[in-house]
Protein backbone atom coordinates (compact mmCIF):
# COMPACT_ATOMS: atom_id res chain seq x y z
CA UNK A 1 0.00 0.00 0.00
CA UNK A 2 1.21 3.60 -0.76
CA UNK A 3 2.61 5.34 2.77
CA UNK A 4 -0.44 7.65 3.54
CA UNK A 5 1.17 8.46 7.19
CA UNK A 6 2.51 11.92 6.65
CA UNK A 7 -0.50 12.93 4.94
CA UNK A 8 -2.87 15.62 6.01
CA UNK A 9 -6.49 15.05 7.05
CA UNK A 10 -9.08 16.86 4.84
CA UNK A 11 -12.25 16.02 3.91
CA UNK A 12 -12.87 14.13 0.78
CA UNK A 13 -15.85 13.21 -1.32
CA UNK A 14 -16.10 11.56 -4.45
CA UNK A 15 -18.82 10.55 -7.03
CA UNK A 16 -19.26 7.79 -9.48
CA UNK A 17 -21.45 6.61 -12.16
CA UNK A 18 -22.75 3.63 -13.49
CA UNK A 19 -25.10 3.12 -16.40
CA UNK A 20 -27.20 0.14 -16.84
CA UNK A 21 -28.93 -0.59 -20.15
CA UNK A 22 -32.08 -2.69 -19.48
CA UNK A 23 -34.39 -3.85 -22.95
CA UNK A 24 -37.43 -3.65 -22.90
CA UNK A 25 -38.48 -7.18 -20.99
CA UNK A 26 -37.30 -5.77 -17.93
CA UNK A 27 -38.77 -2.03 -18.48
CA UNK A 28 -42.00 -3.85 -18.64
CA UNK A 29 -41.52 -4.73 -15.02
CA UNK A 30 -41.01 -1.18 -14.26
CA UNK A 31 -43.71 0.95 -11.70
CA UNK A 32 -43.43 3.21 -9.33
CA UNK A 33 -39.83 3.69 -10.01
CA UNK A 34 -38.49 0.57 -9.58
CA UNK A 35 -38.77 -2.96 -10.55
CA UNK A 36 -40.32 -5.74 -8.48
CA UNK A 37 -38.92 -9.21 -8.82
CA UNK A 38 -39.47 -12.70 -7.30
CA UNK A 39 -36.53 -11.29 -5.09
CA UNK A 40 -37.92 -7.97 -4.65
CA UNK A 41 -37.46 -4.76 -4.95
CA UNK A 42 -34.57 -4.22 -7.15
CA UNK A 43 -33.39 -0.50 -6.59
CA UNK A 44 -33.79 -0.26 -3.24
CA UNK A 45 -31.66 -3.80 -3.11
CA UNK A 46 -29.12 -2.49 -5.14
CA UNK A 47 -28.39 0.18 -3.19
CA UNK A 48 -28.43 -1.32 -0.09
CA UNK A 49 -25.83 -4.06 -2.08
CA UNK A 50 -23.76 -0.87 -3.71
CA UNK A 51 -23.30 1.05 0.23
CA UNK A 52 -22.25 -2.52 1.48
CA UNK A 53 -19.87 -3.05 -1.74
CA UNK A 54 -18.29 0.71 -1.18
CA UNK A 55 -17.52 -0.33 2.31
CA UNK A 56 -16.03 -3.46 1.53
CA UNK A 57 -13.70 -2.12 -0.83
CA UNK A 58 -10.12 -2.78 0.49
CA UNK A 59 -11.40 -6.70 1.19
CA UNK A 60 -12.18 -6.32 -2.71
CA UNK A 61 -9.30 -4.33 -4.39
CA UNK A 62 -5.51 -4.87 -3.39
CA UNK A 63 -3.74 -2.32 -2.18
CA UNK A 64 -6.74 -0.40 -1.10
CA UNK A 65 -6.56 1.25 2.41
CA UNK A 66 -9.29 0.38 4.75
CA UNK A 67 -11.28 3.65 5.10
CA UNK A 68 -13.20 4.70 7.92
CA UNK A 69 -16.24 6.05 5.87
CA UNK A 70 -18.47 8.93 6.86
CA UNK A 71 -21.22 8.75 4.60
CA UNK A 72 -22.04 6.72 1.11
CA UNK A 73 -25.55 7.65 -0.41
CA UNK A 74 -26.34 5.94 -3.86
CA UNK A 75 -29.20 7.76 -6.41
CA UNK A 76 -30.61 5.36 -8.61
CA UNK A 77 -32.92 6.76 -11.75
CA UNK A 78 -34.38 5.77 -15.16
CA UNK A 79 -33.13 8.53 -17.11
CA UNK A 80 -35.01 9.74 -20.53
CA UNK A 81 -33.10 7.42 -22.71
CA UNK A 82 -34.62 4.37 -20.24
CA UNK A 83 -31.04 3.76 -19.32
CA UNK A 84 -30.55 3.09 -15.31
CA UNK A 85 -28.30 5.61 -13.81
CA UNK A 86 -26.51 4.61 -10.78
CA UNK A 87 -24.64 7.50 -8.63
CA UNK A 88 -22.41 6.61 -5.87
CA UNK A 89 -21.03 9.42 -3.65
CA UNK A 90 -18.54 8.16 -0.67
CA UNK A 91 -17.41 10.70 2.03
CA UNK A 92 -14.78 10.46 4.74
CA UNK A 93 -12.27 12.77 6.67
CA UNK A 94 -8.92 11.27 6.16
CA UNK A 95 -5.74 10.56 4.07
CA UNK A 96 -6.58 9.11 1.28
CA UNK A 97 -9.59 9.77 -1.27
CA UNK A 98 -12.91 7.85 -1.99
CA UNK A 99 -12.66 7.02 -5.34
CA UNK A 100 -12.98 3.49 -5.23
CA UNK A 101 -15.46 3.13 -2.72
CA UNK A 102 -17.85 5.48 -4.77
CA UNK A 103 -16.75 3.59 -8.03
CA UNK A 104 -17.23 0.10 -6.03
CA UNK A 105 -20.44 1.43 -4.82
CA UNK A 106 -21.60 2.06 -7.92
CA UNK A 107 -20.38 -1.21 -9.44
CA UNK A 108 -22.00 -3.67 -7.51
CA UNK A 109 -25.08 -1.69 -7.46
CA UNK A 110 -25.10 -2.52 -11.19
CA UNK A 111 -24.51 -5.80 -10.52
CA UNK A 112 -27.14 -6.46 -8.10
CA UNK A 113 -29.69 -4.84 -11.00
CA UNK A 114 -28.28 -7.15 -13.35
CA UNK A 115 -28.70 -10.42 -10.98
CA UNK A 116 -32.18 -9.71 -9.71
CA UNK A 117 -33.31 -9.07 -13.45
CA UNK A 118 -31.44 -11.53 -15.02
CA UNK A 119 -34.74 -13.99 -15.00
CA UNK A 120 -36.91 -11.60 -17.17
CA UNK A 121 -33.76 -11.51 -19.73
CA UNK A 122 -30.27 -11.70 -19.72
CA UNK A 123 -29.47 -9.10 -22.27
CA UNK A 124 -28.94 -6.28 -19.98
CA UNK A 125 -25.74 -4.26 -20.11
CA UNK A 126 -23.99 -2.73 -17.73
CA UNK A 127 -22.44 0.54 -19.98
CA UNK A 128 -19.74 2.36 -18.11
CA UNK A 129 -18.70 3.06 -14.76
CA UNK A 130 -16.72 6.25 -14.25
CA UNK A 131 -15.64 8.97 -11.28
CA UNK A 132 -17.63 12.00 -11.93
CA UNK A 133 -16.13 14.09 -9.14
CA UNK A 134 -13.56 13.88 -6.65
CA UNK A 135 -13.10 16.55 -3.81
CA UNK A 136 -10.35 17.14 -1.70
CA UNK A 137 -6.54 15.84 -1.14
CA UNK A 138 -4.17 17.53 -4.03
CA UNK A 139 -6.49 17.31 -6.69
CA UNK A 140 -10.08 17.74 -7.81
CA UNK A 141 -11.85 15.93 -10.70
CA UNK A 142 -15.24 17.61 -11.75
Amino acid sequence: MVDVGEKNITKRTATARTLVILPDSVLAHFTDNDITTKKGSVFQTAILAGIMGAKQTSNLIPLCHPLALDKVNIDIELNDKKEVVIECTAKLSGKTGVEMEALTGASIAALTIYDMCKAFSQDIVIKETRLIEKRGGKSDIG
